[in-house]
Formats: structure tokens, sequence, C-alpha cells
């Protein structure tokens, strides 16, 4: 019995010590939210970034260092316009974008072809892969993240999966994929247009997800 109390005992501090565990039902409460930032570790780039004039031949290198750390300041440097907090309905999140950026520096892949089949290649199961492997720095509560797979120049959209977390279990606990339209000038500018669009509709679809 004592043997009994003390797994208890330890299973509680347990849990007190990693964070309450998360639900689906909490994303729609008045819960605390993170926002993660944007991974691209599994990001295909349908076409040519040359047909951007400002851009010239970018690299994987080139997208790594420069493109990903600027489409993820974004949401910080222009909070009001890039409003993840209104997006989920809050009156302000945390922002921790150093999350994504880690795993984007430790991408190795190739993010360029010109196969029009490698758009949107990431399925739930996947997404539940990563995030069960993800590094979050010992962050506890629910975390936004957006897993972007997919840029289409002859589609003029991006793709990527909406994703809530519980960090400190390292679950999903909600994920849908959603496609924003892209616009505007130059390289940064227009693909960041996706982002922006693509918080817009979660905000619409937001309450929709809780029902």
């Amino acid at each position: 019995m004592k043997k009994i109390l003390l797994l208890i005992l330890l299973a509680n501090i347990g849990t007190t010590l990693n964070g309450h565990a998360q639900t689906k039902a909490d994303i729609f409460s008045s819960a605390p939210i993170t926002w993660l930032g944007l991974d691209f570790t599994h990001l295909k780039f349908i076409g040519s970034a040359a047909q951007f004039k400002d851009a010239g031949v970018i690299t994987n290198s080139d997208m790594r260092s420069k493109y990903f750390p600027g489409w993820n300041n974004l949401f910080i440097a222009e909070q009001k316009k890039y409003d993840v907090a209104g997006a989920v309905h809050r009156d302000n999140v945390s922002y921790a974008t150093d999350i994504t950026q880690g795993a984007n520096d430790k991408s190795t892949a190739e993010y360029f072809t010109d196969k029009a089949d490698d758009y949107q290649l990431l399925t739930t199961d996947m997404i539940s892969t990563l995030v069960a492997g993800y590094d979050f720095k010992g962050k506890t509560g629910i975390g936004l993240l957006f897993f972007v797979d997919g840029m289409s120049k002859d589609k003029v959209e991006a793709s990527m999966w909406v994703t809530f977390v519980d960090m400190a279990g390292k679950k999903v606990l909600l994920t849908n994929r959603m496609t924003g339209s892209a616009g505007g000038f130059g390289f940064r500018n227009y693909w960041a247009k996706s982002f922006y669009n693509v918080l817009g509709d979660v905000e619409h679809d937001f309450k929709k997800w809780g029902k």
C-alpha cells in the first residue's frame, strides 16, 4: 500500500512539474497560447525563386539563414498586422519563435523542386510524429505553430498545417491544413501574404473548430 501511495504521489509531482495536460477544449477557453512560429523543415517550393526579380538565385542555405527567420520575424515586428492573438480570439499571446527557428536551423532539406506532386506531402500522422520529436525547450501549455509544407508559384498559394499542441506532452491537440493566397512585391512579401491570409482564415474558422 505504501508503495502504491508513493507512486501516486510521484505521478502527481510529475504532473505539477510538467504542467497541466492540455486538451482540445482548452484551445477554445481562456487558456494562454504561445505562438511558436513557422516550421519550414518539410517545405517544398514548387518552381524557381528566380522568377522573382529581386531574388535571383536562392539556395537552400539562403532560405534557412535569411527567409525563414525573416518570415518568422514579421509576426513579432508587425504584431498588429500578423495578429495571432486576434486569430485565436485572445487578448494577447506569448511569443517563442525560437522554438521553430531552432528546428529550421537544423534542417538540411532540399526545398526547391519542379515536381508539382511534391505539393502538400505532409499528413496528419506525420504532423503527430514531428510534434512528438519537437524540442519545446521546457515550455508547457498550448503552443501554436504552422508547419509550412508547400509554396506553389503556379497555384499562387502556400500550404500549411495550423497546429495546436500540448507542449509538455508533445501531443497534437488540433491540426488543420489551410492554404493562403500569395501576393505582393518581392520574394519575401509575396509569400508573407499567404501567412497573413491564413491567419485571417483561422480567425474566421476558429469557433467552428471548437464545435
